[in-house]
């Protein structure tokens, strides 16, 4: 299994990123894929989460409304666009797989600051 996240980066409050995890190692079709994210100081967070083909969508409450996860399954590829950023949205995001464990990607900073 492999995940690789890209699309971090620094961008003011109000702006928006799309990162993107391209997956591998697996047939990606067959599982739920999420996004985490882990602050300084704090425990790592699920973000979003969207089922594998059904698209069944759930978003932590904290950006519920200004986050959107998608995936396409032709591409292999889990997106997650943020709208509306604000500095507590500073992070590693990470996208991540269960499949009896659970696989990490490297992980993409995203660094929300005027």
């Amino acid at each position: 299994v492999q995940l690789v996240e890209s699309g971090g980066g620094l961008v003011q409050p109000g702006g928006s990123l799309r990162l993107s995890c391209a997956a591998s190692g697996f047939t990606f079709s067959g599982y739920a894929m999420s996004w985490y994210r882990q602050a300084p100081g704090k425990e790592r967070e699920l973000v979003a989460i969207i089922s594998n083909t059904i698209g069944n969508l759930n978003y932590a409450d904290s950006v519920k409304g200004r986050f959107t996860i998608s995936r396409d399954n032709a591409k292999n590829t889990v997106y997650l666009q943020m709208n509306s950023l604000k500095p507590e949205d500073t992070a590693v995001y990470y996208c991540s797989v269960y499949r009896g464990v659970r696989y990490w990607g490297q992980g993409t900073q995203v660094t929300v600051s005027s």
